[in-house]
């Protein structure tokens, strides 16, 4: 009784992947889902250029901050994956096959150095924190 039933279920599940079938081995749908994603890539590289600029116009005077140097990373980041996935079936071509290893990666190691920024700023924003709490109570105890 319940192999019947599976067996029911899975012959009406059949009909519904033939579907996804079509879309994935169909070259006009995949450049289509990539060239989105490549204008989605390119939208959020447009936004941390211009927060990068904004900044930059607001404080000039401080050099590159944290938070500059966060913008940057996330406009090379994006802009980037958004030229990898505008240049994809281009990107399959190129050979040796190292260099396509290459180019796909830098994207990652760019965000991983973003986020890394990130923590570390955090974590340098919580070491200041502790300092400053702890040296007004050092200064009073070693003047007595």
């Amino acid at each position: 009784m319940v192999q019947s039933v599976v067996a029911l279920a899975a012959e009406g599940l059949k009909g519904t992947s033939s579907w996804w079938e079509k879309l994935n081995h169909s070259p006009l749908w995949q450049d289509r889902i990539f060239h989105i994603l490549s204008g989605l890539y390119a939208a959020v590289a447009a936004v941390a250029l211009i927060q990068l600029v904004r900044i930059q116009m607001r404080v000039p005077e401080y050099g590159w901050t944290t938070q500059k140097v966060f913008h940057f990373l996330n406009f090379l980041v994006n802009g980037v994956r958004s030229v990898v996935f505008l240049l994809r079936r281009n990107l399959q071509k190129v050979h040796p096959e190292i260099l396509q290893h290459i180019v796909l990666d830098i994207p990652t190691l760019a965000f991983f150095t973003t986020y890394a920024l990130l923590v570390l700023f955090w974590a340098e924003i919580y070491y200041q924190v502790c300092f400053i709490c702890t040296l007004p109570q050092f200064a009073v105890l070693t003047w007595q």
